[in-house]
C-alpha cells in the first residue's frame, strides 16, 4: 500500500462509522451520485486517504467532495480544511466543497441549479 493511500486503522473504523451516521445532505448527495448514476463515474463514501476522510471520492477522476456544513466556515475549521486541501493537491486529488446549504432549496446540488455539471 502506498502512502498516499494508505489509512491507519483507527481512520478506516471512523469513516464506517460515518458511513452509519452520514448528515441529510451527505445522504441526498449520495442518492445522486452511488451506483454510477452520474454518467457512470464511480464514488466511494466516507473514504478514508492517508490520516484524513473524504465525504465522497472518485479514484478515477482523483477528486474528493466535500458537503461543508456551517461548522467549516469557522476560523479554525477553514484552517484545517486548507491544510487538508494542501495535502491531498500534493498527492494529486482535486477538492471540490459543496456547502450543505445548497441542498436546502432543491434537495439536490447535481443537475439544473448546480454548477457542479457545467
Amino acid at each position: 500500500m502506498t502512502e498516499m493511500t494508505y489509512a491507519p486503522k483507527r481512520t478506516v473504523a471512523r469513516a464506517r462509522d460515518l458511513r452509519r451516521a452520514m448528515t441529510l445532505p451527505e445522504v441526498l448527495l449520495w442518492q445522486q451520485i452511488r451506483a454510477r448514476r452520474l454518467d457512470g463515474i464511480r464514488f466511494r463514501r466516507q473514504h478514508p486517504i492517508g490520516p484524513y476522510i473524504l465525504d465522497f471520492y472518485c479514484e478515477d477522476a482523483r477528486l474528493a467532495v466535500e458537503v461543508d456544513g456551517e461548522s467549516h466556515s469557522q476560523a479554525e475549521a477553514v484552517e484545517h480544511d486548507n491544510r487538508r486541501t494542501e495535502w491531498l493537491n500534493a498527492r494529486g486529488i482535486s477538492v471540490l466543497r459543496i456547502p450543505a446549504r445548497c441542498f436546502e432549496r432543491t434537495g439536490c446540488c447535481v443537475g439544473p441549479y448546480s454548477s457542479a455539471g457545467a
